[in-house]
């Protein structure tokens, strides 16, 4: 048996391994993205530091800036909120609330979910089978659905830490076929029944709506792109039937009751046993190539061999609708939504009943989309194909602070319906919609037709293309070149219609470091397009400042949930950011303050409340992923993923 191993090239700096990698950055080894040729004008056009600090968030109209940005310690006192004091950040290996909240642990990676399954052993790091009988590894997007009776709780599963999942191992890598199962079967989405014994929330292991979905789950697929000729495989000629779901990031929910769990970096498990077997510019632009990212799969199944199943990655990039309260439905792939590197699925009923979806691709340089209904959302009724079938559109921002989303129609893009759904990133390159710098999740605030999305970050701004060869000026909601901290953009459609093709748009807040030192800052000069434009916008003080800004989630009042996934080394650019965190903002004041820090190496992300909102649920995902973390059990313990159910220690509502 062969290892498939991802191969670091020489030009990949020297003191990294692949497990200290993002997705995003492998993806860049692997498919390097070529400079741009007018590098030059666009460092002429980009903000100068000082001229971004004092302008960039007047992009909005008089009334938007005057809610948001325009503030004054009088007048955030009169505005507050928040209901709570913000904490510092830090570097503990640990979670951090404020005073008077707490937590409890709800469920770990490994923990069991039904009869008889084993409790997790730290030493072997469990079997391909009793993996396959617990909860999945490395939570992000999650939701809580209640029927009067019952909460479940669903969360998405998204990758595995290879040298904690194999740490067992000595080189921390798979040996044998079921250290490659065990990998498998930590992905996916975990269905798991909690209620409240004793004050805390704990899993219910024999309920039976518990559920695994996994690589290997049997799904259908709807859309345009169902029986598609680029969908069809030895197993499945039809193209009717998927197995599995994997790299689940972000999530949605319906009105219908179910779950949108969104498949993100799917490429990294395929591979091909036959060299430059598909060298293809679809498989360039998604990152499909010969080598995996060393999770092995192909040597168990012969599907993520792409030189025997070169339309099998076609099936992978979309948003999979999960019914929690029937374990025996079948998941079923929406291939209306389009396929891209999906971050989650935010969805808005219209005015007019229809159903609008907004969705980032996160990936550097790629595009914000909304899909469209055909159909209207009826309470109560039959609401099951209305993801079937509607339009997509993609957007584009202007810097004057109006933008337009570009309909993905056969007549401008020159390809079929189907070919849109399976290859929405060449579709959205031919419209010519706005690179953005990596756009996650959107959050739409439930008080107003108001929309918002987490930029994270983009080194390549102004300096290299996208996949496609799309240029990324720095520009519009993306205006830093080399932009290391990130950015939340907001927008309001017109008339306040999720359906209108035209919308307004500001910059809520510009993550950055306003304490840094020229020691700090490498002496690198304003002039040069490197220099890190770090202060961020006026409503980012030493008191809140971050980087990265991930998932977004708005609590029933209208409070803006942000939590990170950022650069935690507290050195440099970051010096006094600590770990990983989540703010709370006011969408009406612009104040956002710190709520939680999380422990050592791991990324704060998915979130949902409880029915009666006294309850935060909230993931941390991969503790200790370079070696630094033995949360949440402490001492040599192996480090966890894990949900944890925050509450206040008087029982009052949270946010």
């Amino acid at each position: 048996m062969t290892k498939t191993d991802l191969t670091i090239p020489a030009s990949a700096p020297a003191c990294l391994s692949i497990d200290e990698l993002s997705f995003d950055e492998i993806d860049e080894i692997a498919n390097p993205r070529p400079e741009e040729t007018d590098f030059d004008r666009i460092v002429e056009q980009a903000i100068s530091r000082r001229g971004f600090l004092s302008g960039v968030l007047v992009m909005g109209s008089a009334a938007a800036l005057s809610a948001t940005t325009a503030l004054t310690p009088g007048a955030a006192a009169a505005a507050d909120r928040f209901g709570f004091d913000a904490v510092a950040a830090n570097t503990r290996d640990g979670i951090t609330l404020p005073t008077g909240f707490k937590w409890d642990m709800v469920i770990s990676w490994g923990d069991p979910i039904f009869p008889g399954a084993p409790e997790f052993d730290g030493a072997t790091r469990g079997t391909g089978a009793s993996q396959a009988t617990s909860f999945g590894d490395n939570i992000d997007g999650m939701a809580l659905f209640s029927d009067g009776q019952r909460d479940l709780l669903v969360c998405n599963n998204e990758y595995t830490n290879r040298k904690i999942i194999w740490g067992n191992r000595a080189e921390g890598a798979w040996e044998t076929d079921d250290d490659v199962e065990k990998g498998m079967m930590a992905h996916g989405v975990s269905v798991v029944e909690v209620a409240k014994t004793d004050g805390r929330w704990l899993p219910v292991q024999d309920s039976r709506m518990n559920r695994r979905i996994t690589p290997q789950t049997p799904m259908d697929i709807t859309g345009p792109a169902r029986g598609h000729d680029m969908l069809k495989t030895s197993a499945d000629p039809a193209a009717e039937a998927a197995l599995g779901t994997w790299n689940n990031c972000g999530n949605g929910r319906t009105p219908w009751g179910t779950y949108l769990a969104c498949e993100e970096n799917f490429n990294g498990y395929f591979s091909s046993s036959v060299e430059n077997a598909q060298d293809t510019p679809e498989f360039k632009r998604y990152g499909v190539r010969d080598n995996d990212w060393g999770y092995g799969w192909r040597q168990i199944d012969a599907r993520f061999d792409i030189s025997k199943e070169p339309n099998e990655p076609n099936r992978a990039g979309y948003v999979v609708e999960i019914d929690p309260f029937d374990p025996n439905s079948k998941p079923r792939k929406l291939t209306a939504l389009g396929r891209f590197k999906h971050e989650n699925a935010e969805m808005v009923i219209n005015s007019d009943g229809k159903v609008v979806v907004y969705m980032g691709d996160d990936e550097r340089g790629e595009f914000l989309y909304r899909f469209v209904s055909d159909g209207v959302y009826t309470a109560g009724g039959d609401n099951a194909g209305l993801l079937e079938d509607g339009t997509l559109y993609a957007a584009k921002f202007d810097n004057d602070g109006t933008g337009t989303w570009m309909e993905l129609s056969e007549a401008a893009t020159g390809m079929t319906k189907a070919e849109i759904c399976i290859y929405t990133r060449m579709a959205g390159s031919k419209v010519g919609a706005t690179t953005m710098d990596r756009p996650e999740w959107v959050a739409s605030n439930p008080v107003k037709a108001e929309l918002y999305c987490a930029l994270t970050n983009n080194k390549n701004r102004g300096i290299k293309t996208n996949a496609g060869g799309d240029a990324t000026p720095a520009e519009g909601p993306n205006p830093r070149v080399a932009n290391n901290f990130g950015q939340v953009v907001r927008w309001w459609p017109a008339n306040a219609d999720h359906t209108a093709d035209q919308f307004r748009w500001d910059l809520y807040v510009m993550a950055g470091n306003p304490t840094t030192t020229a020691d700090d800052l490498k002496g690198k000069e304003e002039g040069d397009p490197s220099f890190p434009q770090d202060d961020g916008s006026a409503n980012i003080n030493a008191g809140n400042m971050f980087n990265s800004p991930d998932g977004l989630a708005f609590s029933e009042n209208g409070l803006l949930f942000i939590q990170t996934d950022g650069n935690y080394s507290n050195k440099g650019q970051f010096v006094g950011m600590g770990n990983n965190q989540m703010l709370v903002g006011d969408p009406a004041t612009g104040e956002i303050r710190r709520f939680l820090v999380g422990p050592n190496e791991c990324e704060v992300t998915g979130s949902a409340w409880s029915s009666d909102n006294r309850t935060l649920f909230v993931g941390i995902q991969h503790p200790g992923e370079r070696g630094n973390s033995h949360w949440p059990g402490g001492g040599d313990s192996v480090p966890r993923s894990a949900v944890i159910a925050i509450t206040r220690e008087d029982g009052g509502v949270i946010g």
